[in-house]
């Protein structure tokens, strides 16, 4: 396609490259007619003096012409639907964006989104895993309410029901173009998937007009690619087989072969072993579809720029779910011992890499005032979460939970406390805002922000506050980890009684579990140090009536937490 190169004062740049398809057919018309008066009256010298009088006549009606273009685009670029981005993080901690000042690891291109946009300081994931925030993101509901929101296996079926209300399903009714890229993990197929044919169930099947995703996750078996359900390079001759109970006769695991291995399993992760690296389940076949683990924030890169650089006359909507800096950490050789703080300060470093090229891409395409981009992460940060990488050993003075207590698995605050930004340039005023705002409100404020009239149950419309143009936030809010739930309401946090160690040793991290009621005021104890619980009755009285209200009595049913 052709380019034009036109001048662009308000750009950093002082040139803007172009595409033709963003200038009107009329305004080409009347450019094209006005360049053959011009060159005609040029070929004849004779009517060299009505030449030199007519030329600021067809200047005046190229640059009128021009001018009601970009009339008719300004009026377009008002009333036009926002493009929508959610780059989704996967364990990001709230002090490993160094943005909100809790930690020592220094990302700017995310420090980018925080200081341009809106970034929240109580902006919760619904829960402390994985699948269970996604669902919640996805539809808007308490994943409580849904009994198989747990961690999910590689061979789980979907987990989100095709005729249930999704963010994708929602606004692709309302003329949204709609893509995942990136890990997916809330189950694929029905529960018997055959990798080999067609996997239906999935993304497309709840909204998604298009999907690149991961299996399972980067440390379970299946290790390959799905585009649109189809495993991507799989060879017909070498099938893939999967079971997460017993290996096949004659494959290799990191528990029998430890020679094989470039990263030594700590807990769980001693299956099959592709890259040399141990998984989680036991595959066999499928070698050729295989995915090289360095190389998987680059191509989640590049299918996330080619969709947002495909021409489109509908807004769209891209759910870019990273990997990083989920187990297991493999940095791309760039950033390879960057951090100072082992793979997992590397791959923070390059998804903050990625982040940047992203967005880069955005402004390139013309795209990035016309798009909304939310960006935050599935839960709380955990170090050692399966693999010996060095995450604990080269820390330092890193703090990935800031000033919170706990982390991945945990009903503390730093298990579902995340970063939570909010960026549209030209329309969202650089801010910090203290509203309590959780991902199961996204679809409802979306909803709102593009005329819908769809909502979910559990979610609020916060799309104002989305926008910088209000502070209202929830006034509570229901937390959960593995099965457990906790409550918030204003600054107090309740936390029930629960069985189960006080501290998962495999992970080293405080999970909320006490024999007793556990009571906290924010306002004067962020870090969750001293429980209220017996010098405050009457508040412990209230916030009780108040969770059981919402969750019901069934919130003492729970399943003890199990790391494979």
């Amino acid at each position: 396609m052709p380019f034009f190169i036109v001048a662009c004062p308000n750009r950093k740049r002082t040139f803007k490259t172009i595409k033709t398809n963003l200038i009107s057919k009329e305004f080409l018309k009347i450019f094209i007619s006005c360049f053959f008066i011009v060159h005609h009256f040029t070929k004849h010298p004779s009517m060299t003096r009505f030449h030199l009088a007519f030329t600021p006549f067809i200047a005046f009606l190229v640059l009128a012409a021009f001018g009601c273009q970009t009339e008719k685009t300004k009026e377009t670029s008002t009333t036009q639907k926002p493009n929508i981005v959610i780059i989704y993080m996967d364990d990001l901690g709230y002090g490993d964006v160094s943005a909100y000042e809790a930690g020592t690891l220094e990302t700017p291109n995310m420090d980018f989104l925080a200081n341009g946009g809106m970034k929240f300081t109580n902006g919760y994931a619904s829960s402390a895993t994985c699948s269970p925030s996604r669902y919640a993101l996805m539809t808007g509901t308490y994943p409580w309410r849904n009994k198989d929101a747990k961690i999910l296996p590689g061979t789980a079926p979907l987990l989100i029901g095709t005729d249930e209300l999704t963010i994708p399903g929602m606004l692709k009714k309302q003329g949204y173009a709609t893509a995942v890229v990136g890990k997916w993990h809330m189950g694929l197929g029905d529960g018997q998937v055959d990798w080999n044919e067609q996997v239906s169930p999935g993304p497309n099947e709840v909204g998604f007009d298009y999907s690149y995703i991961m299996a399972a996750t980067q440390d379970r078996v299946p290790t390959v690619y799905l585009e649109n359900g189809l495993v991507q390079g799989l060879d017909p001759n070498d099938p893939i087989e999967i079971n997460y109970q017993e290996n096949f006769e004659g494959e290799p695991t990191g528990k029998d072969n430890p020679e094989m291995l470039t990263m030594k399993w700590h807990h769980g992760h001693n299956s099959s072993i592709v890259n040399g690296i141990p998984r989680i389940g036991f595959m066999k076949g499928g070698e050729k579809a295989k995915w090289v683990d360095e190389d998987m924030a680059d191509h989640f890169l590049d299918k996330a720029k080619a969709y947002v650089q495909e021409e489109r006359d509908e807004p769209f909507f891209l759910f870019y779910a990273m990997q990083q800096p989920h187990v297991p950490r493999t940095p791309h050789p760039r950033f390879e011992g960057k951090s100072g703080m082992g793979p997992r300060g590397d791959v923070i470093l390059e998804a903050d890499w990625c982040v940047g090229e992203f967005m880069n891409t955005l402004e390139e395409e013309g795209l990035l005032e016309n798009t909304l981009v939310i960006f935050s992460s599935d839960n709380g940060p955990v170090l050692n979460d399966g693999y010996y990488d060095d995450a604990v050993e080269k820390l330092g003075d890193h703090t990935p939970w800031g000033p919170l207590r706990g982390g991945k698995y945990s009903l503390f605050e730093a298990g579902t406390r995340v970063p939570f930004i909010s960026y549209w340039k030209g329309t969202i005023e650089p801010g910090q805002s203290d509203a309590m705002i959780s991902q199961i409100d996204l679809l409802n404020s979306l909803a709102s922000l593009t005329g819908s009239g769809e909502k979910s149950s559990d979610g609020q419309d916060f799309s104002a506050t989305l926008l910088g143009k209000a502070d209202q936030g929830r006034e509570s809010l229901v937390l959960e980890a593995t099965t457990r739930t906790a409550f918030r309401k204003g600054d107090w946090v309740l936390i029930p009684p629960y069985s189960g160690p006080a501290v998962n040793q495999q992970v080293d991290i405080e999970l909320g579990n006490d024999k007793g009621f556990q009571l906290y005021d924010l306002s004067q104890d962020l870090g969750q140090q001293r429980n209220l619980a017996e010098e405050n009755p009457e508040k412990l009285k209230a916030m009780v009536a108040d969770f059981i209200a919402i969750r019901g009595e069934e919130f003492i049913n729970t399943e003890a937490l199990e790391l494979k």
